[in-house]
């Protein structure tokens, strides 16, 4: 990517120029959906004057199958000019070094095994190595002197030859745990400390003071530990040697020590069986049990940092929407300064003059740099990538809410319609499950390789996001409401938006199709066997389809058991099996296509291949096809990969409810009709 500077007339340019007509509108395609740029993070320094974010930039589909690159860019928040940082490599860990006024990042140099801690010079503009470790720089945080860090990376592996000409791998066994170490980045020959507590290593944080550390570990690196028993431990920063432990229990995502260093802020689970890290949890540094400082709270709380003794900032989410404000540490007044009913506000950084900045998404476009200077009350979006949206037509979207069969809930979610919608006239409908279930939509950019959103828009389809109970975003009860009911009452919330906007005369009932992912592959599945009467076609992705066999192939099964099923697979055969889609096969009469990674371990293959397997031989006269991707686990992370998957889901529900005929389609994907560039096709 070539330097780039954007002045401030550009930008002014870009924020009042005239939208083209919709009569000239291009209509949305999977090209663009393989070519959109987002951004990932960002840092303001502590003066307010300057923003850091990286962009990601998707590969080449036709050319490598490879993952996004990411780029530096740093913008000067006076006049709006933005830079790009030529930095050797990829960038990651974007962090502002205290004292120094510069930006650091981890990249990887030329020749070198592994990435290095490498700070950016902003006059300049050069990028110089600072620290290097024997294996890659995980994660780090700079000590408020500016000097040192603490970081972790994971263990050396231990290699031994085999006395035979063939290697076999044993299972789970010779794991790396990941370590935390203390480095300071200013001497010529720096003196490592590695923090002495057992397990991996997930979380670090500096105190105020910068004599402290609180991390969290693991007992062991495997997943289901890192998910479900990190324990935090505070640290001497200078031997490394443990002082205190915290006595907290389930998942937790981020410490933040008080401006006084005596107390800590967990953002973590209410306790060892709520299914999210999304709670505000005190407690005393020197060791305790941490409490809930808002139980009541109807919403999530996504990142948090103590500001002032009686302030935390907070990131939140409640329902759809996207809130930015602070709390007391007892949990009272709560004040909410930015509510993004339509801005997705996905991270955010603090200077030290009150300007903050944001990631965040609209409905129009995917994720950009926001800033909100002291004393205004809405965020301004400074970054304008994608500027070939502005000659798209882009179906409208809108919060739609609705009461759950049983009303023990209104169920929210996200209609996109039709870009050439008319009032009165019904249309195809794709349905977008979400995973987890602990997860949720907000109301932002909702287009990517695996969900439909605006490419479905402008094929004609309207594209349902529905956040269903246990879904993130409404609080405690509302969450854990679809525990021990797997399958159950929050599958019934997606077959009841569906029937909310059948009434209403948007969607089809015809041509309704569903789709999603992990927890939403298993929504696709059991709407494609279960429900099957109601769904005219799927599209099923790293999905479940026999809880029995997944509780025994999962990287996570303790995590099923404690925040999902609550009780052991034994202890109900028959009850697990009932909840499976293999059960209701006899059912099946909705073309399904399956599609997933073949190194997936947290939803192993073999759930894909037990519900094609079942299909074919029970239901010949279904549809079905199986895809593998090779290389890819729980979702494609590669840029040929994630166009082939988004090609061939478009495709099926192009088949199945717009022209509706019977049969597979071809095997082999096409390109031509795509929106490719000429030129990028006389590159093949």
């Amino acid at each position: 990517m070539k330097k780039t500077v954007l002045s401030l007339i550009l930008f002014t340019f870009l924020v009042v120029g005239l939208i083209p007509e919709q009569s000239n509108a291009q209509e949305f395609t999977p090209w663009h959906v393989a070519t959109t740029e987002s951004v990932r993070a960002l840092q303001i320094s502590d003066d307010g004057n300057y923003i850091a974010y990286i962009l990601a930039t998707p590969a080449n589909p036709l050319l490598e199958n490879t993952t996004a690159s990411t780029h530096l860019f740093v913008m000067d928040t006076e006049s709006g000019e933005v830079r790009e940082i030529n930095a050797p490599g990829n960038v990651g860990g974007l962090a502002f070094r205290p004292q120094y006024e510069t930006f650091t990042v981890t990249t990887r140099f030329e020749d070198d095994p592994t990435n290095s801690l490498a700070e950016v010079c902003l006059n300049s503009e050069s990028v110089k190595k600072l620290f290097s470790f024997n294996t890659s720089i995980i994660g780090y945080q700079w000590n408020p002197d500016g000097q040192q860090i603490a970081f972790t990376a994971n263990l050396p592996v231990a290699t031994q030859e085999s006395p035979l000409p063939y290697r076999p791998e044993v299972f789970e066994e010779g794991l790396v745990n990941r370590k935390a170490w203390i480095a300071n980045v200013n001497s010529t020959w720096p003196n490592i400390k590695k923090v002495d507590v057992s397990g991996s290593t997930y979380i670090i944080e500096w105190s105020p003071d910068g004599k402290k550390l609180a991390l969290s570990t693991a007992p062991t690196p495997h997943v289901d530990d890192m998910f479900m028993y990190q324990r935090v431990r505070i640290a001497d920063g200078h031997t490394g040697q443990v002082l205190n432990k915290i006595d907290n229990q389930g998942k937790i995502v981020q410490i933040r020590w008080s401006p006084d260093g005596e107390t800590l802020a967990l953002l973590a689970g209410n306790d060892l069986h709520d299914l999210i890290a999304g709670r505000i949890m005190i407690t005393d540094a020197t060791g305790g049990e941490p409490f809930n400082i808002y139980p009541d709270y109807l919403g999530k709380f996504e990142s948090i940092e103590w500001v002032e003794e009686d302030k935390i900032v907070v990131l939140a989410s409640e329902s759809t929407s996207r809130v930015y404000g602070h709390i007391t540490p007892d949990g009272s007044n709560y004040d909410k300064k930015v509510v993004g009913e339509d801005l997705a506000m996905t991270s955010y950084s603090r200077s030290n003059n009150g300007d903050v900045a944001f990631v965040a998404s609209r409905p129009d476009h995917p994720a950009e740099v926001y800033h909100l200077k002291s004393g205004q009350t809405q965020p301004q979006r400074v970054t304008h990538h994608n500027n070939w949206l502005s000659d798209l037509k882009l179906g409208q979207q809108k919060v739609v809410s609705y009461p759950a069969r049983d009303e023990a809930f209104d169920i929210d979610g996200l209609l996109i319609l039709p870009s050439d919608y008319e009032e009165g006239k019904s249309y195809p409908l794709i349905v977008m499950v979400h995973g987890g279930p602990e997860a949720h939509y907000s109301n932002g950019w909702l287009t990517n390789y695996s969900m439909p959103g605006q490419l479905g828009a402008s094929k004609g389809f309207a594209v349902f996001y529905p956040n269903y109970r246990g879904s993130t975003g409404r609080g405690i009860e509302f969450i854990m409401s679809s525990q021990m009911d797997l399958s159950g009452k929050e599958f019934d919330d997606v077959v009841d938006g569906v029937d909310y906007l059948i009434e209403r005369g948007i969607a089809d009932p015809d041509r309704v199709g569903v789709t999603g992912g992990s927890y939403g592959g298993y929504a696709t599945a059991w709407m494609s066997t279960y429900y099957s009467d109601r769904f005219a076609a799927g599209v099923m992705f790293v999905g479940i389809s026999n809880n029995i066999s997944k509780w025994g192939t999962s990287d996570i099964p303790e995590e099923l058991y404690l925040v999902h099923s609550r009780k052991r697979l034994w202890e109900d055969w028959m009850d697990n099996l009932k909840r499976s889609p293999i059960y209701y096969v006899d059912r099946s009469q909705t073309p399904l296509l399956i599609m997933h990674g073949k190194e997936d371990t947290r939803v192993h293959p073999g759930q894909s291949l037990e519900l094609y397997r079942h299909l074919v031989v029970r239901k010949p006269e279904v549809p079905v096809r199986l895809v593998w991707y090779p290389g890819e686990g729980h979702g494609n992370r590669n840029a040929t990969s994630q166009f082939d998957y988004n090609l061939r889901l478009m495709e099926w529900f192009e088949r199945f409810l717009i022209l509706q005929e019977d049969g597979l389609p071809d095997k082999n994907i096409q390109l031509e009709g795509l929106g490719i560039p000429e030129n990028k096709l006389r590159s093949q």
